[in-house]
């Protein structure tokens, strides 16, 4: 595992972004996994900073995004399609259909868990696979659980990722309870692996995942047995890890 301490969360930004730009420039047509939240906006920000220059295309990108809530529309200013369009896709030339975003009004979710997971498959699986990290350890939407769930499918979220996001929302009773995600089995099967993670209150959720015990109460901790995960953090994110490791 690599990984990267930066000073800020701007420099954090823009190595993220750099990570994600030298995988579209070695191959054009890449497949690229992308994550939502607020830390991948400055990279986003970043990558559309270069497309502007002339320094980055995404002509021929395809991208498969981890995870969407149950019961908002893709218009919705808080579904994940939303956030995707207005922080990246709307802003660079990758065409609409190579972007692809778990359907949140699917009429039959196990169904659009599947159809998902297959069209997935079908591109190859990601070339880069950009990651957050939940205080929980949660990935996409994988949460602590008795088992590494595999394929993409329906989720009722924990109670403190309700919390967590309750900040995009009016209140806490507003965030849907519900969400697709792809499953730990399906982001592992991605080529490379790039978690980012920004402040204080993913220090301890960064130790566990990169220095503890490998368990499903800590889905992040299924990472330590992909074979080319790079992690990119501030020092306040990083500081209990650079502690254990010595």
């Amino acid at each position: 595992m690599r990984i990267y301490q930066e000073k800020d969360y701007n420099a954090v930004s823009r190595r993220a972004a750099s990570i994600i730009a030298a995988q579209v420039v070695s191959k054009p047509d890449c497949v690229l996994g992308l994550a939502t939240g607020s830390t991948p906006v400055g990279a986003y920000q970043q990558l559309v900073k270069w497309y502007e220059q002339g320094d980055l295309s995404f002509a021929q990108v395809r991208s498969v995004n981890l995870d969407e809530y149950c019961g908002l529309a893709p218009d919705h200013d808080q579904s994940y399609r939303y956030f995707m369009q207005t922080n990246l896709f709307d802003h660079v030339d990758i065409a609409a259909g190579n972007t692809n975003v778990p359907s949140g009004l699917a009429a039959d979710p196990a169904e659009e868990c599947r159809r998902y997971e297959a069209a997935v498959a079908a591109l190859g699986y990601a070339d880069l696979q950009l990651l957050g990290l939940g205080r929980n350890g949660h990935i996409g939407f994988n949460e602590p659980c008795d088992e590494f769930p595999l394929a993409t499918h329906l989720v009722d979220l924990t109670p403190s990722t309700i919390e967590a996001n309750a900040r995009f929302f009016a209140s806490a009773g507003d965030v849907p309870k519900q969400a697709l995600t792809m499953g730990i089995g399906t982001i592992m099967k991605a080529r490379k692996i790039l978690v980012v993670a920004n402040g204080a209150d993913k220090a301890d959720a960064v130790a566990k995942a990169f220095a503890g015990p490998v368990t499903p109460s800590m889905p992040a901790s299924i990472l330590q047995l992909h074979p080319d995960v790079t992690l990119v953090g501030d020092g306040s994110a990083l500081a209990k890890l650079m502690e254990v490791k010595g």
